[in-house]
């Protein structure tokens, strides 16, 4: 199935018109992240059936030049933000893999969804379109991957992201949970999780190709 074929009941609703006129708004008003024509950058890079793993994050990156419809994902020419570096120093600990590239659009066409439940953000306002109506979307499109399909596995890092479990058929998925990223709880239980070797022994018993990180 097409994301078009999933999305079309939520995308001709008056929820979904409603939130869209809102979102231009904003957009028009406003400085917003991503660019608009990035904010379904995420369904854009990874097909419906090729979704293999989603990472779920709360919203876009607030300063400028980051943002770029990829959670925990920042373009090239910025400062990796912390949550990014921890991640990064947790992959070299699990795999010895020392990664440098702050876009993650290559772990996206691997079949890696990285979706944020807020899909836009007032510029240096973090979370201010919490109250846009995101969640509904977002929320809705979780539920459809694990009514639809088989063997993801679901990445919840932090305590809003593991609130998304409710929305997951744990019988026929994979959940990965641990601490957030975030400078404020990497000690608490992220550093030492080993999230992508988990990721890629699931995906090789379930006979799919590991993601080269």
């Amino acid at each position: 199935m097409t994301w078009t074929e999933i999305l079309e009941p939520i995308k001709n609703t008056d929820y979904f018109l409603n939130l869209w006129q809102k979102v231009e708004l904003e957009y028009s008003t406003e400085k917003c992240f991503p660019p608009k024509d990035q904010i379904f950058r995420a369904l854009e890079l990874t097909d419906f059936d090729n979704v293999n793993v989603v990472f779920i994050g709360q919203d876009p990156y607030h300063n400028d030049g980051q943002a770029n419809g990829l959670c925990f994902s920042v373009s090239e020419n910025v400062t990796a933000p912390p949550s990014l570096k921890n991640i990064f120093k947790e992959l070299y600990d699990d795999l010895g893999i020392h990664r440098t590239k702050k876009e993650l659009d290559d772990w996206a066409n691997q079949g890696i969804l990285l979706l944020n439940a807020t899909l836009t953000v007032r510029a240096h306002l973090p979370n201010s379109h919490k109250d846009l109506g995101w969640s509904k979307f977002t929320d809705f499109i979780i539920r459809e991957i694990s009514e639809k399909r088989e063997n993801v596995i679901f990445v919840l890092w932090g305590a809003f992201a593991q609130k998304k479990e409710e929305l997951i058929d744990s019988s026929k998925h994979f959940i990965v949970k641990s601490a957030h990223p975030s400078p404020f709880s990497v000690y608490r239980g992220f550093y030492g999780s080993k999230p992508f070797s988990q990721i890629n022994d699931y995906l090789k018993k379930n006979n799919q190709k590991p993601i080269s990180w």
